[in-house]
Parts: structure tokens; sequence; C-alpha cells
């Protein structure tokens, strides 16, 4: 048998160079695959950066909503507490009988029979208007309600200031 070294060498030509192309393929493929792989990565990286930044401004809105819920919390409190102190010591006095609370009339109410007497005290401010005095338990009542009252007020300004913090 005769070998047709021609038609070998040609077909070993033909492998090497199927071979050199592989690799030559190969080395591209790899070249453009590993530069994807950064490009990818340092996008990967910028996307977690912006991440992280978004994350941080967003905590420190809430650490300063926090902040600013915190003083209208503390601000109400004090005025809650103020308001019943005043009350209490109202209320005190009204027991005490160191205040009294007097009511002005009409003083045409008094021509249509009105039985009180028109006589004004020395210190008033009043220039001799027609004053009636309350009975305490009726005081006692008249400053519970002023008291509710009050209370409800201050609360209505922390609702209000609470829904303006929330706001910004």
């Amino acid at each position: 048998m005769v070998v047709p070294w021609k038609l070998a060498g040609v077909l070993a030509l033909v492998l090497v160079g199927a071979g050199s192309a592989w690799q030559f393929q190969d080395w591209r493929y790899g070249r453009q695959l590993a530069e994807q792989a950064r490009l990818h990565a340092n996008a990967m990286n910028q996307l977690t950066q912006a991440a992280a930044t978004a994350q941080q401004a967003e905590q420190d809105k809430r650490l300063a909503l926090e902040q600013r819920l915190s003083a209208i919390e503390q601000i109400h409190f004090r005025k809650m507490s103020d308001a019943q102190r005043d009350q209490d010591r109202l209320r005190d006095r009204l027991a005490t009988s160191d205040l009294r609370l007097s009511v002005l009339l009409d003083a045409t109410d008094a021509d249509k029979g009105c039985g009180v007497p028109a006589t004004s005290g020395a210190g008033g401010v009043d220039h001799a208007a027609v004053r009636a005095r309350l009975d305490p338990a009726h005081a006692q009542r008249i400053i519970a309600i002023t008291d509710t009252g009050d209370r409800g007020l201050i609360a209505l300004k922390a609702c209000q200031d609470y829904v303006g913090a929330l706001r910004f």
C-alpha cells in the first residue's frame, strides 16, 4: 500500500490550520468575554454605588423627619403639661376661694327686673359694670370645659404640625 504523502501533508496542514484558527478564535473571544465581564462588573459597581448613595440620602431624610417629629412631640408634651399645670392651679385657687369667677351682666337687663345690685369694686376695670359671682361648683365645671377645649386645641395644633412635617 502506497501512502500518499502529499495528501497526508495537506491533511496535516489543514488540521494544524484548523487547530490554530480554533486557538486564535479562543483567544479573541476570551479577550472579548473578559472585556465584557469587566464592563459588566464596572456597571454593576456603579449601580451599587448609586443605590447605596440613594439609600443613604433616604436614611438621612428619615432621620431628619424623625428628629422633627420628636421635636414636635416634645413641644406638644410641654404645652399639654403647661396647660394641665395652669388648669390645676386655677382649679386649686377656685377651690380655696382665693379666686372667684364672675360674669358681666347686661346693664339694661337690671332695669327689666334683675335683682343684682349694680355696685362696682374699687379695683375693677369694668367701670361700674354689673357683675354676678358664679357658684364655685359652676366655676369648676366651666374650668373643666375650658380645660377640655384647651387640650383639644393643643392636640389639633400638634396634628397640624405633624402633617406639616410629613409634607417636607
